[in-house]
């Protein structure tokens, strides 16, 4: 069975569980995503709307939206769930297996970043179904994991209209603003990569996007934020210099003291 902060994944599905303490991440979802949690809770924030999913809940979480998840024990019992994640390649493939003529041509597209789903029987014959899988020794064939997230899908298109043009719709994801974006996550320990993706773009695509609002390159951009805010902090006391570097973005210590001394003359220690 599932042990404390385990992860592990078949194909699409994730199996997660975390315990003791909460867990707080930020995503920018680059794919749809069905939950069910069967321990604990989960809280989802949506830029102040919370959604909150109690243990034998389900709540789908929509593409291309940036939220806040707070996985957290409830009742004593540490935050468990089963994860379906449906990728465009499976989506398409879906897609390309209907029949075009019996589709609803007037829902609409859900527009809501999570939607906390009804206790059907489908539902809850399909994660029943997934729980000898939470032993990490018994491994489902890939057969059986396909056949599932299709059940899955077909879940969600009974439920509710609105995911057909939801699930299918095959545009290319949204694109946030860079600098704004950016101006708020600049001491998250993040990649390039990771801005990209956050981002709605390939690493490429940023690169070429920041050029068109910074005369610097998105990694001197970065530096140097994270260098004036570690400034701040020292000069108000804040932090100590031995911690100030974690708490800017930068991983590596000496090469943060490094990039510190060159733009400002003295180390870390020195600020007064």
């Amino acid at each position: 069975m599932l042990k404390e902060s385990q992860i592990y994944k078949y194909w699409d599905i994730v199996y997660s569980c975390f315990v003791p303490h909460e867990m707080l991440s930020e995503y920018r979802m680059s794919v749809h995503v069905l939950i069910y949690v069967y321990s604990g809770e989960m809280q989802v924030d949506d830029d102040g709307h919370i959604w909150k999913v109690s243990a034998g809940n389900y709540v789908f979480l929509k593409r291309d939206h940036q939220v806040k998840l707070l996985k957290q024990m409830a009742e004593d019992k540490p935050y468990k769930a089963i994860s379906i994640r449906f990728e465009r390649s499976f989506l398409r493939d879906f897609f390309s297996q209907l029949d075009k003529s019996a589709l609803p041509t007037k829902a609409k597209r859900i527009r809501e970043a999570a939607v906390l789903l009804p206790q059907v029987p489908s539902l809850k014959s399909l994660f029943l179904s997934l729980f000898p899988y939470t032993d990490a020794n018994v491994k489902p064939k890939d057969e059986i994991i396909r056949l599932k997230m299709q059940e899955a899908l077909y879940c969600l298109l009974e439920i509710d209209e609105r995911f057909y043009p939801t699930m299918f719709d095959f545009n290319e994801a949204w694109k946030i603003d860079l600098l704004p974006f950016m101006e708020a996550n600049y001491t998250q320990d993040m990649t390039l990569e990771e801005f990209a993706t956050y981002t709605g773009r390939s690493l490429a695509t940023f690169k070429r996007d920041f050029a068109k609002v910074s005369d610097l390159s998105p990694e001197k951009w970065l530096i140097g934020k994270r260098l004036d805010k570690a400034y701040e902090l020292l000069s108000h006391g804040n932090v100590k210099p031995s911690d100030v570097y974690i708490k800017v973005g930068f991983k590596n210590r000496s090469h943060f003291s490094s990039a510190f001394k060159r733009k400002f003359g003295i180390s870390p220690g020195g600020v007064v």
